[in-house]
């Protein structure tokens, strides 16, 4: 079946960066197969069922290079004691607390709430890291079953660890690997692929050695890079420098983390030498600003990464999944941070946010993502913004930044398949699922506050 997604302001993004007024977008299967002038378009397929988008823009959904899904019942959770005072204190008392807290309804609640925050804000792909060492066996079962359920795209990993002992390190990778095998074996390379996996890591400061080791082996043969938080502040650092006599990323690079295939996330407290070794491995660096600032560790060095050619892609570490405000939020922090108005420029913004994650995105699925072009997974979203000034592909990064947001999507579609229209989800029962996810969080809180 063909649907022409018609009458519109088409933004391609990709290569062409193409605006095209009065345009069209033609979807076939679950790609696009052609894109042009909604006259031509109408004319040449004739019989192609309508979507009017009535004026609206029409353009890639958004890609979030770095979630977590598990975090969503911190939202409005009370915390004993006094606030945290650093950021290994938020990690024990928040963080490490919730995610032994979560039991199988837990998991998979939490994405689906997420996984509805997405499609209202138009994010269709993410690139998920999940914790619960109490249900790790299966967990990603759970959480895969949501994403489709939702009918969103996501990969999916499980964060190995230490920090609670060495039978659930172990259990961690074998998730890890059972996944990653069951995509292989269930997923052709080729066709309709909502479904990912690469294999989690949670940071140098929880991994020993000997499990780092345990990990490359068990990841060999399997095609996969690392998903890992890095140097997300000096905690990271201070522990690798005092127990391994190395930096983070000296470390991680010496113990074959490291390579084109993983996604290295914040990478905050690291030296020249250090972002070398991101560019020269080829690594994807995820920068997550709205965390960064929440949980006061810094702020990465975005603008030189950019400036070295390191692959710096957006994501937003658990906050909502509204990547337009993850967009207008980097591009405010380091012009504060610097005091100088030159950095973090529109187009470095947008390198981040479309062309790399658009990149990243295309390590995992078969079809290009994140344009608007014939070939490339039908991915798209309608924004009701009306734009004041005169919309170019030069200027499309400001009226992101100070005009259209995640608030003006109306419309989301993933692999050909509509999911909300005129605001409306259509496969998923928002308000079932908020009521149902009020129960679990609370009966996830009462653990929390026992294990606190």
């Amino acid at each position: 079946m063909q649907t022409l997604i018609t009458n519109g302001t088409v933004i391609t993004l990709g290569a062409a960066n193409r605006i095209i007024e009065r345009g069209a977008v033609l979807v076939e299967g679950d790609e696009i197969r052609a894109v042009g002038q909604a006259a031509e378009m109408g004319a040449a397929f004739p019989l192609a069922q309508r979507l009017d988008a009535a004026g609206q823009l029409i353009m890639p959904g958004q890609i979030c290079a770095h979630t977590h899904f598990y975090g969503a019942f911190a939202r409005g959770l009370y915390i004993p004691g006094d606030p945290p005072k650093d950021f290994p204190e938020i990690l024990r008392r928040l963080w490490w607390t919730l995610d032994k807290a979560l039991d199988a309804d837990g998991v998979s609640l939490s994405a689906l709430v997420c996984l509805v925050d997405a499609i209202r804000h138009g994010t269709t792909t993410l690139i998920d890291h999940h914790a619960s060492p109490n249900v790790i066996a299966g967990s990603l079962d759970l959480i895969a079953d949501a994403v489709i359920q939702s009918g969103l795209r996501a990969c999916l990993c499980y964060e190995v660890t230490d920090r609670d002992g060495p039978a659930k390190a172990q259990a961690g990778i074998e998730e890890n690997v059972r996944f990653l095998r069951r995509m292989r074996e269930q997923r052709p390379e080729t066709g309709d692929r909502r479904l990912a996996a690469t294999f989690g890591l949670h940071a140098s400061l929880t991994l020993s050695d000997e499990t780092l080791a345990a990990c490359v082996d068990a990841a060999a043969g399997l095609n996969t890079g690392f998903h890992i938080h890095a140097a997300e502040g000096m905690a990271d650092q201070n522990d690798s420098l005092s127990k391994y006599g190395q930096r983070t990323i000296d470390r991680l690079a010496s113990r074959g983390i490291l390579g084109p295939q993983t996604i290295v996330a914040h990478a905050i407290a690291i030296d020249a030498w250090e972002m070398g070794l991101l560019r020269e491995t080829g690594v994807w660096v995820s920068h997550q600003p709205r965390s960064n600032m929440n949980n006061a560790v810094g702020v990465a060095d975005v603008p030189a990464m950019l400036r070295g050619g390191v692959k710096v892609v957006l994501g937003n570490d658990g906050f909502s999944n509204n990547m337009f405000t993850e967009m207008k939020t980097a591009y405010l922090l380091h012009k504060a941070w610097c005091s100088d108005p030159r950095v973090a420029t529109g187009n470095e913004i947008a390198q981040m946010a479309w062309t790399n994650n658009a990149a990243l995105a295309r390590q995992f699925f078969p079809k290009p993502i994140g344009e608007l072009t014939p070939g490339a997974y039908a991915d798209i979203i309608l924004l009701d913004y009306a734009p004041i000034t005169p919309l170019t592909p030069a200027n499309l990064p400001w009226h992101v930044l100070f005009g259209a947001d995640g608030s003006h999507v109306t419309t989301t579609m993933v692999a050909g398949q509509l999911l909300m229209v005129q605001r409306k989800l259509l496969f998923l029962d928002e308000q079932a699922i908020a009521a149902r996810s009020r129960e679990v969080a609370g009966q996830t809180w009462q653990r929390f506050w026992a294990l606190s």
